[in-house]
């Protein structure tokens, strides 16, 4: 037995839902910030895939390719 019958008000307080506990439940204000920065990141992802698949299209495999690895150099 975990707790005997003499711990009663321990085990009492151990026994609340969820719900009644507001210290565990997320403030909708960070909620909204956080779906907002997912939006973000998925929309500028979706953006520079969009821009990949142009540059693609406009110059060809061989030159698209050069040019990413150019892109890359420069970085460093």
């Amino acid at each position: 037995m975990l707790a005997g019958r003499q711990n009663r008000p321990y085990l009492k307080g151990m026994v609340q839902p969820l719900s009644a506990q507001p210290h565990l439940v997320a403030a909708p204000a960070q909620n909204r910030t956080a779906s907002a920065l997912l939006w973000g990141a998925a929309t500028l992802g979706g953006m520079a895939l969009l821009a990949a698949g142009a540059l693609w299209f406009y110059y060809g495999t061989a030159v698209f390719f050069e040019t990413i690895a150019a892109g890359i150099a420069s970085c460093f």
